[in-house]
């Protein structure tokens, strides 16, 4: 069975992490070729709008594998230089391969995400939880350190003090917690959480594609840019945009008062 069940609904795709036995988790090898190979399909795709990020079972992701932690072996064996490889080759490529989608992800958090898993969730563009999920950046407990890049995400999501209360402490935080400090959006029922995550995902997908995706590319390149450089690439990228016909489209359905139809031309 392989890491990641991959399905797809008219512009949506929505990605499991698909090892429901264990409660999902991460950095076996092959692990970061499987994400890689999805999310450069994906962004091949000009048809895919959004994508969908969940896990299979009860869990999202309980993280690295402690047995494999407890064993030394996989991407937690070998000599320090050995070691560093493994999370660089491995594990960090999955983390690549999210933060590098171009569409928007939606980060569905069915159940804990906890380490290596909460990195995943904050990935997403957008974070929705179910009221069962959990939230928890536990690596001092194990005695390592954040390896998965949350040191640079968590921050800029819940702020810097709320970040070092997690990782410093180690404690766990429920959902409602999570999106009282702006970790997540929203929390809905268990069984409604895929439901939620569609119709949202939807919404997005209604978005002409190619603004969609310069969208997601100005926010992202606006976290280390100045104002200035912020307004320049603004103005280069919504001139093409002007020229495009799904501009035209979204100015005659406001005109005609009818839900436009973008067809990525």
């Amino acid at each position: 069975m392989g890491l990641l069940k991959v399905e797809r609904a008219g512009h949506v795709v929505t990605l499991t992490i698909d090892r429901a036995e264990t409660m999902n988790p991460l950095g076996a090898a092959g692990d970061g070729d499987a994400f890689v190979a999805a999310c450069d399909a994906i962004d091949r795709d000009l048809d895919v709008r959004c994508v969908i990020l969940t896990g299979a079972g009860r869990a999202f992701s309980a993280g690295g594998d402690i047995k494999a932690m407890k064993e030394r072996s996989g991407s937690f064996g070998g000599t320090a230089p050995g070691l560093s490889d493994n999370y660089r080759n491995n594990i960090h490529r999955i983390l690549r391969a999210l933060y590098g989608l171009r569409v928007p992800l939606i980060a569905a958090v069915n159940g804990p995400a906890i380490g290596l898993g909460c990195d995943l969730a904050c990935l997403g563009d957008i974070r929705i939880a179910s009221s069962k999920a959990k939230f928890g950046v536990t690596f001092l407990k194990l005695g390592i350190i954040p390896g998965d890049g949350g040191t640079w995400l968590l921050p800029r999501i819940i702020g810097e003090a709320r970040a070092s209360e997690l990782f410093y402490t180690g404690e766990v935080i429920d959902a409602e917690t999570a999106c009282a400090w702006g970790l997540v959006s929203r929390v809905v029922e268990a069984e409604a959480l895929m439901d939620e995550a569609g119709t949202l995902a939807g919404k997005i997908a209604a978005m002409p594609p190619h603004a969609l995706r310069h969208a997601k590319n100005l926010m992202r390149q606006g976290r280390e840019t100045s104002y200035d450089t912020a307004l320049e690439m603004a103005a280069n990228t919504q001139a093409l945009m002007h020229l495009t016909e799904d501009h035209m489209e979204g100015v005659d359905a406001l005109i005609e008062k009818r839900a436009p139809d973008f067809k990525g031309r």
